[in-house]
């Protein structure tokens, strides 16, 4: 994908003081002037940041950048920026303790999403500032970025893996970085260098998805500086991704098909949706069948060779939320009698958050946390039975066999322990993290709480009362205090029966 080069045009590096930006100083003295008028001085962390322009952040946020060593135990040679955006708290007289948010993927890059935050999190704002730093490798500054998206003038082949995979090959030869240098354990030190340079000492710490593992890594290397913890989601370093992808994925679909058929209209429309399913798979596994459709995208006419892949990982994807996946039977149905323009539409859309997302930063991570953890003759049995099946394998984990990986420790993989006051989140629909991750950290984690939300899938902090539960725990640091039982009133959305929605009551 292209990447804007909105920073490099003027580099702001704090290993050396920073230049002044012409015309910058005198807005720079009349906010001293306009904060001392409220009876305040420059916070530590705002005094080394400027202002957002309109295309770095939101315009009541502070940004700068970064940089450290690539190679942070050499301590030398190639150093990299890492973009910070601080949305400060509302309060004159603010915590001195901010919530530092880490992103999920690996591979997504936090302060590119500090716009979409600033409303979310606006009740922990009141009082404590918001802290968002680009992992290494992801952003606009320093990005292992990979365009993978499908290419349109391929037409009958766009859901073969071997292009996906070839593409990751390229963007590799292109790197001007050592992608042993990206792993989680590196990042953290990253990060706890940017927050003693902040001026900041204790901090609260949001990790969602993926960022739980860093949020882990964070805490065990790092102890004295957390004051609490929120662990939304959790993939501990020991989760080896992609080795249970497709078992947590059908529990997912197996407890959407149970809703399905609880539910009069959905049962009697759909009927056994499991058998249509994997009759549906078998049938494009053995015939993959070229069909004329038009783009869901351009509606342009479009020819598409449809494999399993064009079914099963779209699908996954739509168990991610439960408002998506209010349309997987309907999807299910409309393909098994031939019409698959549904799921292309699903499978061909651009992924939401795709523009901030760096593939070669997820490959760094995954190749060398995970994928060496992965005895191939464990896969046939890990994927035995689910609708998956080793599509997982074959497309998305192909790059590790030829990406360059570090060496991690032994110890890496322990369970983290820690005193620290621990919020932990799942979704009980989650098909990548499913409560028994969450289950596997509270056991080394005695002053945590691990609350499940039984109609949320992955990520509970943006659904019904997840983000004043946050808000409660960071003010209280006391987990066992909350009244979690508004996370039951949370209920999966109906099922579309027709294209048009849901069936309407009357009642």
């Amino acid at each position: 994908m292209p990447i804007p080069d909105i920073l490099r045009e003027t580099p702001v590096s704090f290993r050396n003081p920073p230049q002044p930006v012409p015309g910058s100083i005198a807005a720079v003295v009349l906010g001293l002037v306009l904060l001392a008028g409220c009876g305040s001085s420059v916070p530590t962390a705002l005094d080394r940041l400027e202002r957002c322009g309109p295309e770095e952040g939101p315009t009541d946020a502070y940004c700068g950048v970064y940089e450290v060593f690539e190679d942070r135990e050499a301590s030398s040679g190639r150093t990299i920026p890492l973009k910070i955006v601080v949305l400060p708290a509302f309060s004159n007289n603010p915590a001195s303790d901010p919530v530092f948010f880490l992103a999920g993927g690996p591979g997504e890059a936090a302060a590119e999403v500090a716009e979409a935050l600033g409303g979310i999190w606006s009740r922990v704002r009141r009082s404590r500032d918001i802290v968002l730093v680009n992992q290494r490798g992801t952003g606009k500054e320093n990005p292992l970025d990979c365009d993978t998206s499908n290419d349109e003038d391929s037409q009958i082949d766009v859901f073969d893996s071997t292009r996906f995979v070839d593409k990751m090959r390229v963007c590799l030869e292109a790197y001007d970085a050592d992608p042993t240098q990206y792993l989680t354990s590196i990042a953290m030190d990253d990060l706890d260098e940017i927050r003693s340079w902040l001026g900041y000492g204790q901090i609260n710490v949001y990790g969602g998805s993926y960022g739980t593992r860093a949020a882990l890594v964070y805490l065990r290397r790092h102890p004295d500086t957390v004051r609490t913890v929120v662990l939304d989601g959790v993939a501990p370093p020991d989760m080896a991704l992609s080795l249970y992808t497709a078992r947590d994925g059908q529990r997912a679909l197996d407890k959407l098909f149970a809703d399905c058929a609880a539910d009069a209209g959905c049962h009697e429309r759909f009927g056994d949706l499991d058998t249509k399913l994997r009759n549906l798979i078998e049938r494009l596994d053995r015939d993959k069948p070229v069909i004329e459709t038009r783009h869901p995208r351009t509606g342009e006419p479009f020819t598409v060779r449809l494999t399993p892949a064009a079914i099963q990982l779209p699908l996954f994807g739509a168990l991610y939320a439960p408002g998506d996946g209010m349309i997987i039977p309907l999807l299910i149905d409309e393909a098994s009698n031939g019409n698959f323009a549904p799921f292309l539409a699903v499978a061909m859309q651009d992924s939401p958050g795709s523009e901030v997302f760096s593939q070669g930063m997820f490959y760094s991570v995954v190749c060398a946390e995970d994928s060496p953890r992965v005895d191939v003759a464990d896969t046939d049995a890990a994927v035995e039975g689910t609708f998956l099946g080793r599509t997982f394998f074959e497309t998305r984990m192909k790059p590790c066999e030829f990406w360059p990986r570090a060496d991690v420790e032994p110890k890496y993989y322990e369970p983290v322990e820690s005193d620290a006051p621990t919020l932990i989140l799942s979704g009980d629909l989650d098909p990548i993290t499913p409560p028994s991750w969450g289950e596997s950290v509270a056991g080394s984690l005695p002053n945590s709480r691990h609350l499940i939300a039984p109609s949320v899938g992955h990520g509970v902090m943006p659904v019904g009362c997840g983000m004043r539960l946050i808000e409660e725990f960071i003010e209280s640091a006391d987990a066992q205090s909350l009244d979690a039982s508004c996370l039951g009133d949370i209920k999966r959305p109906p099922f579309f029966v027709r294209p048009s929605g849901p069936e309407v009551s009357n009642d």
